[in-house]
Formats: C-alpha cells, sequence, structure tokens
C-alpha cells in the first residue's frame, strides 16, 4: 500500500500520551506512512462515518454501528474502571433527573458512549443537546442547561466549577453489567489490506509498550493538545485510561464491549449489526 494511512486520534492526554512514540516516530513504522490527525471524539466519529479515516478512535457507539466496515484493534482502547462519564446538573445539590420534563441535557456528541450511556439509563431523557465537551461545564455554569455528561479531564475538576453531582454512569455500568466500561477503541477499514491491518496494530502496540516505559517522555505532546490542568492531572487522567485493556483488549475487554452492545439493543439504540467486530483480517504468508 503506497498511499498515506489516515491515522485519526483524540486530543485527550491518554491518547496523545499513547501515541506520542508514534507521531514522533520512535518506534518502527513498519513500512506505513501515517498522517496523524488530531481531533474531538466525536469529530472523529463524524469522520469515520465520512469514511475520511483508514485507522481512527472512535467511541464504541460508533465502533457497534460501524462493525460492517471497520474492525476493533487489539490495542488502543481506553476502558476501565472508575472511568465513566459523570452525569452532572448546573445546581450544586440536584433535586431533579434529565427525565423530568423540559429539561435539557448536554452531551458531547451522538455517537459517544457517553450518549449511549444516558440513552440506556435515561430513556425518558428527550430534550439532550450535542456540544463540544469542552463546553459542558461552562455552560452548566452559566445556567444553559439543566445537566451534562461530562467526560475527560473534567471528572477531576467538576466539584471546583461549583456543580453537582447526579450519578457516576461508569459507577452504574459497573455494577449492572459486572464489567469495566468500553468507551472507545480504535478501529480500522476492512478495506485495507490484511497485511496493513497488522502492521497498523503492531504500531500502535509498541507506541503504547513505549509509553508505559518512558511515562514522562509524551508530557510536552500531552500538554500541547490538553485543554487545561497540571501534569499532575494529565498523568491522573493516563493512570485511570491507559491500562492492560489499553495494550490488549483481551476476552475481558471483548466480553465488555459485547455487553455494551446488548444493553443497546435492549435499550433499542441501532446496533443490530454489531456483528465480528473483533474478527481480523488473515494475513496470507
Amino acid at each position: 500500500m503506497n498511499r498515506p494511512i489516515e491515522l485519526g486520534i483524540s486530543t485527550c492526554p491518554n491518547d496523545t500520551f499513547a501515541f506520542h512514540a508514534l507521531m514522533n516516530r520512535l518506534v518502527d513504522w513498519r513500512g506505513l506512512d501515517f498522517h496523524v490527525r488530531l481531533l474531538d471524539i466525536q469529530q472523529l466519529n463524524d469522520g469515520l462515518f465520512r469514511n475520511e479515516f483508514d485507522v481512527a478512535k472512535t467511541s464504541f457507539h460508533a465502533a457497534l454501528l460501524l462493525s460492517e466496515e471497520t474492525v476493533v484493534l487489539p490495542s488502543g482502547s481506553a476502558m476501565g474502571f472508575g472511568v465513566g462519564p459523570l452525569l452532572l446538573s448546573s445546581a450544586s445539590k440536584p433535586t431533579a433527573t434529565p427525565g423530568d420534563a423540559d429539561l435539557t441535557t448536554l452531551c458531547p456528541g451522538e455517537h459517544t458512549t457517553a450518549t449511549l450511556l444516558l440513552r440506556i439509563f435515561y430513556p425518558n431523557a428527550t430534550h439532550i443537546k450535542q456540544v463540544v465537551f469542552s463546553e459542558i461545564m461552562p455552560m452548566l455554569q452559566r445556567g444553559e442547561a439543566d445537566f451534562g455528561v461530562c467526560i475527560h479531564e473534567g471528572r477531576f475538576t467538576w466539584q471546583d466549577q461549583g456543580l453537582g453531582l447526579v450519578e457516576d454512569l461508569g459507577e452504574r455500568w459497573e455494577t449492572e453489567c459486572k464489567a469495566p466500561l468500553p468507551l472507545g477503541g480504535i478501529v480500522a477499514r476492512r478495506v485495507l489490506p490484511p497485511e496493513v491491518i497488522a502492521n497498523a496494530q503492531q504500531v500502535i502496540h509498541d507506541s503504547i509498550e513505549f509509553a508505559m516505559a518512558n511515562r514522562k517522555v509524551a508530557l510536552p505532546t500531552m500538554r500541547k493538545y490538553a485543554q487545561e490542568f497540571s501534569d499532575e492531572v494529565l498523568m491522573k487522567h493516563v493512570d485511570l485510561y491507559v491500562n492492560e485493556w489499553t495494550r490488549d483488549l483481551g476476552d475481558v475487554g471483548r466480553h465488555a464491549i459485547t455487553m455494551l452492545s446488548r444493553r443497546a439493543r435492549e435499550a433499542g439504540i441501532g446496533t443490530e449489526k454489531a456483528i465480528e467486530i473483533f474478527q481480523m483480517p488473515t494475513v496470507k504468508r
């Protein structure tokens, strides 16, 4: 394959940490030519639906919907315990819920796993407004919405913003499903040659291994793209979202994603095509 591989990753600290070595060619690209773009997660989701990327980070909600066109790679996922989105309120002591009439809930993108969880757990929340994730807490502070589903670094700082916690949606998932919460993963287009997919997977794996072995090396890259926060908060983010399932999904990770697909179907959310989502193409030797 001669053309560049269009690779999309998010600006979140866990991705800039995990992909620092790939972005700076500190690992072998294995004959591939990566063209890397860093975007907000919903922009990545939208780009995948528009066929703009060969390989990209995406919400597992989007991955389920795109399962006929893409395969989830074993490495690069964000999932775990204690990593879920928080349902916040504009008031420090909320007395209502998103299902109450005429109350607006902000979400970070139509195809994000955060939106999927809200729809699974609060099916009566019909007034949903999609905004860029970094705008959710400021809009709640200004009283421009009643509730918001907060993701990324904001889970560490919401208490400083005078907001209220309605529910930790990840904690609810863990209680009901007894599995880590699958947030997002790396997918590759099924039309790519099998050897290209295999090599891309290996480069991503190598980049993650480099990051884990050289934790502080990625900090300049993380700072460049972070919305806010100190190095300490950035590394807390990494500690939460980069773990054994980032290295390799394994059976536990695959089970968690399968569970997410089942819960979405039970809620009437269109993931009926989520089949063979993990089946990597066979490389001919």
